[in-house]
């Protein structure tokens, strides 16, 4: 399993994740913002082995309608046992 580096970072206002899974199984990606909160469900099903490329558009995000404010967020990947969190930076 592997979850790379989001690009472009710093980003604004969107940014693509990529990851690879080895086998099928159910993957969570999910954004947060500093302290914790959940902003966005980015994938919430189960995958084909193979990798993978998702957006996190900070403008149309589904939280509550409005742009995210600039600052440090977090990206988690969950698939299997595989847990790996990486850092991203908003800045407008």
């Amino acid at each position: 399993y592997f979850l790379s580096y989001n690009y472009p970072n710093p980003f604004n206002p969107s940014t693509k994740i990529k990851y690879s899974i080895l086998s099928q199984t159910n993957v969570l990606l999910t954004v947060f913002d500093i302290l914790g909160k959940e902003i966005e469900t980015l994938v919430n099903e189960e995958k084909p082995a193979g990798t993978y490329e998702v957006e996190f558009n900070s403008a149309s995000h589904s939280g509550n309608g409005r742009n995210l404010p600039s600052g440090i967020y977090f990206y988690q990947l969950t698939a299997g046992s595989f847990v790996k969190t990486k850092k991203m930076v908003l800045m407008k």
